[in-house]
């Protein structure tokens, strides 16, 4: 990866619909040099996804909650397990496997409070490998971003 391939990507997180004709004019390349790094990038799993995110409280007010997870044991079964639960719903929007304290940190979205209620006993009350879990509710959403800081 060179410094034309992070520039290229940095433009791609800030807007991931510009034409590959403005990214070859700020970044010095032809569009078609453009296009064909970008679909490198994508070919190599370096550009991973690429989606739309929405504003949830214009949605109907939608709440993020901040989970923390203490697994009762260990161990790379318990762990797995939990962590393809956790790919099998589309509400927790983050799972992070995490030193220190706690097990998991889980970023989740919720239509309201009472279907994050549903989904705490769904996830957790019903899993007899979690010790313990604590829920954070996001007033406000300061910033919001995935974007990897690259210098190029």
């Amino acid at each position: 990866m060179d410094v034309f391939d992070k520039h290229i990507l940095k433009l791609l997180q800030k807007n991931s619909r510009i034409t590959t004709e403005e990214i070859g004019h700020q970044v010095g390349l032809s569009a078609t040099a453009c296009q064909r790094r970008i679909k490198k990038l994508r070919g190599s799993g370096v550009i991973q996804k690429e989606v739309a995110v929405l504003n949830g409280s214009s949605l109907g007010g939608y709440v993020t909650v901040i989970v923390e997870i203490i697994m009762k044991q260990g161990g790379a079964k318990t762990i797995d397990e939990f962590k393809a639960q956790m790919l099998e719903h589309e509400e927790v929007q983050q799972c992070y496997y995490v030193t220190g304290n706690v097990d998991f940190i889980l970023i989740i979205a919720a239509e309201n409070m009472l279907k994050y209620e549903q989904l705490t006993r769904k996830l957790f009350f019903n899993n007899l490998n979690i010790q313990k879990f604590h829920s954070t509710v996001a007033m406000e959403s300061v910033k919001i971003g995935l974007n990897i800081p690259l210098e190029p």
